[in-house]
């Protein structure tokens, strides 16, 4: 066999340093020898020796340029060096001499796919394919990029001609898995990978995508067992160190994510995706700046990545930069207008703008796109009735409930306290949110350790230590802590409004923290180094919460206290501040926590509120002179259609009378105004308060006869205000934590005549009283007596009862007991 044929044989059979060595021997006797130097070209590519594979290649094109198959092989070398437009150049030299070269027409369209130019290299592989029918590379090559532009189906069709024409295609075989993976088939593409793995078990895109299908899936376990294998067969193939990055993301142990992005960057540093994946572990460790840095790397390296732009929305929307998130995810939607989390991110931002209707348009969109999406459907409702607009409210009431039933996350559960009279309910929504949105940290940071300190250590944690119901209820606790028995801190995060308020509790705390800028873990680390033994969340599942901090378990004992009226439903928080009215002994089963129960109302107020000797006129209100004024200052989502109902029929039996109502919103007036005219009474009967400021507010309750209450969400800190200003309040008794405070204040302060248990006596009563003025006077009488005598304004009993309950609870912990059921 001639020198060369032995060279070409090597060539042919993978052996390539012996080709090479051969191919060099050929040239040492003929430098200018076409063939060897065409081959050595190739050989050195295999060996890894670029620089000689392109000297060679570059001798052979010297020698004859007219020779399509060295364009070709040359090509080839540029596109493994990733210099695709310099390939793209060769394959086009040897196509101009040969115009049928399929092939060459094939690896263009690899070339023009990998610069992104993707109807060029389509219409490149409709010529290959037009050219070779029969060629299943073809077809694989097209479908590879049918499937970048995100054209599935015919990425589908393309994938199964490959393996028609060609049964063992491991590769088609793994692309189908992809494209099943891409339309959510996720059977279909673990089938089609483990296909692929039958024909070539050491194929890593395989188990990486293996890994992609379970992770999607939430099997996370598996998905790094699959990650974990391909890395073991291909240690810098980055797509599986992406993949262990999104996985320890959803587990929420985000240092590990950053860490796997990294070693992906460092294999690709042009991996869109773990730029994604940066700003998206940035974000939720509330890195903000990182977040958006990574995002904008993201962008630079694929202008169009949606999902680049749903995280920039995303950044602002909880940096409250509300425009700037409006106009990201208007960029996400023009690339993919069926994002549906760019939908709901739009109906968050409007919601928080309170531009309700926009809100719900939005969250119309991202449901019809995806009828289970996280929270959307309760925050829908949520919108809908902020500006009052029962349309189809029951059918779409009951259909929510339904799917809280079904266990599925449709609602924020702070939502649905205004929604739902069942404490089953509110218990299973509680534990479904959790369960996806803050579940109990694998690796918590309290591990038994028994603290001991000269006093018992206490911190709250609220975003609410500024001008805000919570504070106003609570700053005149925190003035009277026994510091000899309690070292009090305020764990901060939400903002500085430079307020009187603000300025008042930084005094009232021993320590007071702003950890507003802070991550999840940055705050529970902190707690867990101070060690807090009692630690008290003020938010629950309301605006701005940081429960995720609570899921580490930072602290021995948790308590979900004042901020949030329901069970959190979840086992990381110890014990609820309640009372027996709030919830009697029998509900105490639609509660994960342990019930404390204290002896009066669970509720504290703060008997330093001034109610200012304000001139204040019916007129100026906007009252008439004369007539019965029912009124109510809860905010408008509370109002539900069948108390509206109620309080219609009352009007109608009281000429004369009106109803005072705060005004959330201009549609919200609208509505109830319609709904009234609707039920027979004049949108003149409706009287619309606005927004004022505090002292202003308590000193109008002064022209109103009687507060009506709201079911199946009572008044809370709206119900105290009333009360502390003179005003007696009229209750419903529900079944539900929110739907019980009104009656729990009312014993508080000696009024437990003001309770009903159904809205006919409810309706009843109020017509009563507002027909009998010596009656309710008597009540006014009582009222302004026990405002100064009675449990529930004595912020100084109140703090001691509180204080037994932690001390209660410290006792229970220190002695190694489970936390159970406290009787103040």
């Amino acid at each position: 066999m001639a020198l060369f044929d032995q060279a070409l044989d090597a060539l042919n059979n993978r052996r390539f340093e012996e080709a090479e060595t051969l191919f060099r021997n050929i040239i040492s006797n003929d430098a200018r020898h076409f063939d060897a130097l065409h081959m050595l070209g190739i050989v050195c590519t295999e060996n890894g020796k670029p620089s000689e594979a392109e000297d060679f290649f570059l001798m052979a094109l010297s020698i004859d340029s007219r020779f399509p198959p060295l364009f070709h092989n040359y090509g080839l070398f540029l596109a493994k060096l990733k210099r695709h437009q310099e390939s793209i150049d060769q394959f086009n030299k040897a196509l101009t001499l040969n115009d049928k070269y399929a092939p060459v027409y094939s690896d263009r369209g690899i070339g023009l796919m990998e610069l992104g130019r993707l109807e060029e290299s389509l219409a490149s592989h409709n010529m290959a394919a037009a050219l070779a029918p029969h060629a299943p590379t073809v077809f694989y090559n097209r479908a590879n990029t049918l499937f970048r532009q995100k054209n599935h189906d015919l990425a589908r069709v393309d994938y199964d001609r490959a393996i028609a024409l060609h049964p063992n295609y491991a590769n088609a075989y793994c692309g189908r898995g992809n494209v099943c993976l891409e339309l959510k088939s996720y059977d279909d593409a673990l089938a089609a990978y483990d296909r692929a793995l039958v024909f070539k078990p050491d194929l890593a895109t395989a188990w990486l995508g293996r890994g992609n299908v379970f992770g999607r899936l939430k099997r996370h376990d598996d998905a790094l067992a699959a990650y974990d294998k391909a890395l073991a067969l291909q240690p810098d193939l980055a797509g599986a160190w992406l993949g262990r990055g999104n996985v320890f993301g959803q587990l929420k142990r985000y240092d590990d994510a950053l860490a796997a992005y990294d070693k992906a960057l460092a294999l690709e540093p042009e991996l869109e995706n773990a730029w994604l994946g940066r700003g998206n572990a940035f974000l939720e460790l509330r890195r903000h700046d990182d977040a958006l840095a990574a995002y904008d790397k993201a962008l630079a390296l694929r202008p169009d990545s949606e999902n680049a732009w749903l995280g920039r929305g995303n950044a602002f929307l909880e940096l409250k930069r509300h425009g700037d998130a409006l106009v990201a995810y208007e960029k996400a939607l023009a690339l993919a207008p069926n994002l549906e989390n760019a939908w709901l991110g739009r109906g968050n931002a409007f919601l928080e703008l309170e531009r309700y209707t926009d809100a719900i348009a939005a969250y119309d969109k991202a449901l019809a796109l995806d009828s289970d999406l996280v929270g959307a459907q309760g925050a829908r409702f949520f919108a809908k009735i902020s500006i009052c607009d029962w349309t189809d409210y029951g059918t779409e009431r009951d259909h929510l409930a339904g799917s809280v039933s079904a266990k599925r996350a449709n609602t924020n559960p702070f939502a649905f306290l205004a929604i739902s009279p069942s404490p089953e309910d509110q218990l299973q929504c509680a534990k479904s949110w959790v369960g996806e949105k803050c579940p109990s940290s694998q690796h918590p940071l309290w591990r038994g350790e028994r603290y001991r300190h000269d006093r018992i250590r206490v911190a709250y944690v609220s975003a609410d230590f500024h001008q805000h119901a919570t504070s106003y209820l609570m700053a005149g606790m925190f003035e009277c802590r026994d510091t000899s028995r309690f070292e009090i801190t305020a764990i901060s995060t939400g903002p500085d409004d430079a307020s009187e308020m603000r300025r008042r509790l930084k005094h009232s705390f021993e320590h007071f923290v702003d950890h507003s800028e802070r991550s999840d873990d940055e705050i529970a680390s902190y707690i867990k180094d101070i060690e807090i033994d009692i630690l008290i969340d003020l938010k629950g599942f309301t605006r701005d919460a940081r429960t995720n901090v609570f899921a580490r378990r930072p602290a021995p004992v948790q308590v979900n206290y004042i901020g949030y009226p329901g069970t959190m439903g979840t086992d990381y928080i110890d014990y609820i501040i309640a009372d027996r009215t709030i919830i009697p002994d029998q509900a105490r089963k639609f509660y994960s926590e342990k019930i404390v129960v204290m002896p009066n109302s669970y509720q504290v107020n703060d008997n330093k509120r001034i109610v200012y000797d304000i001139a204040v006129d019916r007129l100026e209100a906007g009252l008439p002179p004369i007539g019965f004024v029912f009124c109510c200052f809860n905010n408008n989502y509370k109002i539900e259609p069948s108390v509206f109902g109620c309080w219609m029929r009352i009007l109608a039996r009281l000429e004369g009378s009106v109803l005072w109502i705060l005004e959330d919103n201009t549609s919200a007036a609208e509505n109830l105004k319609k709904e009234a005219v609707a039920r027979g009474i004049g949108a003149d009967r409706l009287i619309f308060a606005k927004r004022v400021p505090l002292p202003e507010h308590l000193a109008r309750h002064q022209l109103a006869d009687l507060f009506l209450d709201t079911l199946p969400c009572n008044a809370h800190t709206t119900a105290s205000d009333a009360l502390w200003s003179g005003l007696p309040m009229l209750t419903c008794l529900g079944e539900t934590f929110a739907g019980r405070v009104g009656a729990s204040l009312l014993k508080a302060i000696g009024l437990p005549e003001l309770i009903t248990n159904t809205l006919e006596s409810y309706e009843r009563m109020a017509v009563d009283l507002a027909s009998d003025p010596e009656k309710l006077a008597a009540i006014r009488r009582v009222l302004a007596g026990n405002r100064q005598t009675t449990p529930l304004f004595d912020t100084g009993l109140y703090t001691k009862h509180i204080e037994a309950a932690y001390q209660a609870m410290y006792e229970r912990y220190q002695a190694g007991l489970s936390p159970d059921h406290i009787v103040v």
